[in-house]
């Protein structure tokens, strides 16, 4: 009696059993990720994220091929483009604006989509392809669009895809907008993060279609990857955070803040004082902790930033991006911090009341915050979505 042939399995490099024993790449992408390998998509000169160093390091594939191939087979976020493309020459630029995110976080970002064979997906910020690539061979010839605001980076991105025979749509444009030409659309990801997810986006996905976006607020770059379900009624789109992430924002929605002398034009002194029991290690976490996340949520309108330690003192401000409110805590090791702020807003006592309702409710992960987007604006929610507050 004839029987089937039984399926060859994928070949795995290192890097692809990490991932697969940690659980990032599950067993239904093992094949998209052995059929197009990361390296296939990368430049020959990149900006890998060097863990040892903490710092973002030139790699030329012509001058150290073994070093190049090392890192892109590596768990690590590689830097393509600096400055919007401005930046020349092999040092870093100031600022990274396309990458190659790491292999851990595309795949996790990739199961929480649930694309499935036949799907039309689109795809916000194409960069080197990659993930728009392993979509395609995923769901299918002609599922997968992808949309890239760069022109140079889009180009680049049209060669690759035409190099490797994958039928996947390249367009050059404002991903902001969605891509109404193709919708509607079974999925809908982002691979940069976003401070509001565009109605758009909902609009184009069909009714229980799935919409998966890095998502944070102007507080700090502790973002979280949120997971959308669209609405029956394809009016609305609401779903939980997955967990923690941090991505180079949208072009459009990019933070840009104020200078601290419009803010502080005087001394720290001017301000109103008084004290506050919370530790710096209590208030401060860690930097993808929930605490930093959850008070985003819950002080909007509101910059963060944590200063560098210096003889046990370490200040920390906020400052107000709906007028010219600050406030500043001065933790100091062994001593009750003190507290300055000026303005119409009580930023530290919104700040710390923030902190004591995330401590009340159990100190909650990102897992258990959610986030509503309907064409009116955003709402976001802890445990249940009709206990939801506007942001």
């Amino acid at each position: 009696m004839a029987t089937d042939a039984p399926k060859e399995r994928p070949s795995f490099d290192g890097l692809g059993r990490d991932l697969m024993s940690s659980g990032a790449l599950s067993s239904d992408w093992a094949p998209s990720y052995a059929a197009v390998p990361r390296s296939t998509v990368l430049p020959d000169l990149m900006w890998p994220f060097d863990m040892a160093t903490g710092r973002s390091v030139a790699v030329s594939k012509a001058e150290d091929p073994v070093k190049w191939q090392e890192f892109a087979d590596s768990d690590v976020p590689i830097v393509t483009q600096w400055d919007d493309g401005k930046h020349s020459g092999t040092e870093p630029g100031h600022v990274p604006t396309s990458s190659a995110s790491m292999p851990s976080v595309v795949f996790r970002m990739l199961q929480d989509l649930d694309l499935r064979p036949g799907h039309k997906a689109l795809e916000i910020g194409t960069a080197t392809a990659w993930n728009a690539l392993l979509m395609a061979h995923r769901a299918g010839p002609g599922c997968v669009t992808t949309v890239e605001v760069d022109r140079a980076v889009a180009t680049a991105a049209m060669a690759t895809v035409e190099r490797l025979g994958i039928p996947l749509q390249v367009v050059h444009g404002d991903g902001f907008q969605g891509y109404p030409e193709g919708a509607p659309y079974d999925r809908v990801i982002a691979t940069c993060g976003l401070r509001s997810i565009p109605s758009a986006w909902v609009a184009q996905c069909r009714p229980g279609g799935v919409i998966v976006a890095p998502w944070g607020t102007n507080y700090s770059h502790a973002d979280a990857v949120a997971r959308l379900v669209v609405a029956p009624d394809g009016e609305s789109a609401s779903g939980r955070f997955t967990g923690p992430v941090e991505f180079m924002k949208l072009r459009s929605q990019r933070f840009v803040p104020r200078p601290h002398s419009e803010y502080v034009t005087g001394s720290v002194a001017d301000g109103v004082e008084s004290a506050t029991t919370i530790t710096e290690a209590e208030f401060v976490g860690e930097q993808f902790g929930p605490e930093r996340f959850a008070l985003g949520l819950r002080v909007p309108r509101c910059a963060y930033i944590v200063a560098n330690k210096s003889d046990g003192a370490r200040p920390v401000w906020f400052y107000s991006l709906s007028d010219n409110s600050w406030a500043c805590v001065m933790f100091r090791d062994g001593k009750t911090a003190r507290v300055w702020q000026q303005g119409p807003r009580r930023l530290w006592e919104q700040a710390e009341h923030a902190f004591r309702w995330w401590v009340h409710r159990g100190k909650p992960e990102h897992t258990r915050f959610g986030l509503t987007v309907t064409a009116k604006g955003e709402r976001a929610w802890l445990d249940d979505p009709a206990n939801s507050w506007a942001l």
